[in-house]
This record gives C-alpha cells, structure tokens and sequence, in this order.
C-alpha cells in the first residue's frame, strides 16, 4: 500500500525540514512549500492525504485558504500556527480546518494528530452509512467524493470535508443521540471550547445547507 501524502506550507525552512524528517522517518511521503501559489498549483497534480498549512504566509491569507480547501479538496487540513489564541483556534476550525496545532509543537504529536485524521477518513469511508462515495437520506443524496448535497431536483450545494465528517458520523447512527464526548472521540478532535464551538458552527451550516427550520430541525436535533 502506498504510504500517505502529506503536504507542507510553513515559510519557514527550519519548520519544514523538521517536519518532512520526522514524517519521513514515520513513513510518509511529503511535499514541502514555502509559498501558496506553489502549493495550490500541485494540488491540480495530486490530491495529499493530509494538508499541514501556517496561516502565516507571505503571499496569500492563510485562513482564505484553509477554507478553499475545505471546502475543494478531498484531504484533511491541519493548521500549525503560531497563533495560540482561542479565537484564532475557532476561526480556523470554523472555517473548515479538521484540526489545529500551535507552535512550538513537538514533532511526535504532529504524527499522533495526522495518524487520528488518516484514523477518521479510513473510518469514514468504510462506513456502511454510505454506498461507495455516496449515501441517500430524506431526498438528499450526499456525494462524499466531491464534496456536494443534492436535492431531489438535482441542484448541488457544496459542503467541507470537516462539515463531510460530521454528516457521516451522523448517518452512521440514525436515530440515536451523540454526545459531544462521541463527538471528540469520533472526529479526533482534542476536547476544548475551540472543538465545541466548531461543532456547533458545522451542525448549524449543515442544517442550513439541508434547508432545516432552525426553530424545529428535523433531521439534526439538538
């Protein structure tokens, strides 16, 4: 089996040769990036199995592009910034990071983080909530594989991959409650008020998206 991808944007060469050994000696492949529109022009070539991204960069605003890929690309995002506050935390996540690590960092959670990810998607996708990439509920149809919810006239709306994995968790489990402990557990997400908040802004762009009443929601209750 063909060992993951993981990709690196960090403009700084000293963050990227520690984290390409220490992934490379995990057995990953890498690619490493010091600027976004290098980054961005490789992922037309291939898709990365997980996306290390600093907000920090000098040609592009790193948030912008943490939600395009969330929202174009089939792979896990991950920020490592140096921006350690909350709402730095929660604005990344909100915008559809799956995860969010702070430097300085020690190398070995870097691994541990990217392993519960890859962890995740394996899990996610040999779910039985779903037919291949795609699974069907109350007249929506959910395309995993690129991302889209379509309705029983055939329009698309796009959803992330973090809002994707929150929608599989649930059709994982019909009819049953999840508590947000499940939730961490599940998604891999460290238990802090950012990952509550950030799941309470991907339930409610989900419900907005499958067109829920957010008075009576009927098919993501709280």
């Amino acid at each position: 089996m063909t060992e993951p991808l993981v990709t690196i944007l960090d403009d700084e060469p000293e963050i990227r040769q520690i984290l390409t050994e220490a992934l490379e000696e995990a057995g990953f492949r890498t690619q490493s990036f010091a600027r976004a529109r290098e980054f961005e022009a490789s992922l037309k070539r291939v898709t990365p199995d997980v996306c290390l991204v600093d907000l920090s960069l000098p040609d592009t605003d790193g948030l912008a592009l943490v939600h395009r890929l969330a929202l174009e690309q089939g792979a896990s995002v991950i920020i490592i910034s140096g921006r350690a506050q909350v709402q730095d935390r929660v604005t990344g996540l909100e915008l559809g990071a799956d995860d969010y690590i702070t430097k300085p960092f020690d190398p070995a959670e870097v691994i541990a983080r990217i392993r519960a990810r890859l962890r995740t998607s394996r899990t996610m996708t040999h779910s039985g909530a779903q037919s291949g990439d795609t699974a069907r509920f109350n007249g929506w149809t959910a395309h995993f594989d690129r991302y889209a919810l379509e309705d029983d006239t055939g329009a698309e709306t796009p959803f992330s991959h973090a809002e994707g994995e929150v929608l599989r968790m649930f059709l994982e489990s019909p009819k049953r409650l999840i508590s947000r402990a499940q939730m961490q557990e599940n998604l891999g997400g460290a238990a802090s008020e950012s990952f509550d908040r950030a799941m309470d802004v991907r339930i409610s762009r989900l419900r907005t998206k499958l067109r829920e009443d957010p008075k009576n929601p009927r098919l993501i209750k709280t």
